[in-house]
């Protein structure tokens, strides 16, 4: 099943399962998918 997207998403199901297992800061990481800190807090 395709998952539907938000026209301005900046993230995806893979994206954000690389977030959560990582053990990067959330400074770290917002750098590194070129979002906010508060995304990566999301």
């Amino acid at each position: 099943m395709s998952q539907g997207y938000h026209t301005n998403a900046k993230t995806n199901l893979h994206s954000r399962e690389i977030i959560q297992q990582s053990s990067l800061t959330n400074a770290a990481l917002s750098k590194r998918f070129a979002i906010n800190e508060k995304t990566v807090s999301k």
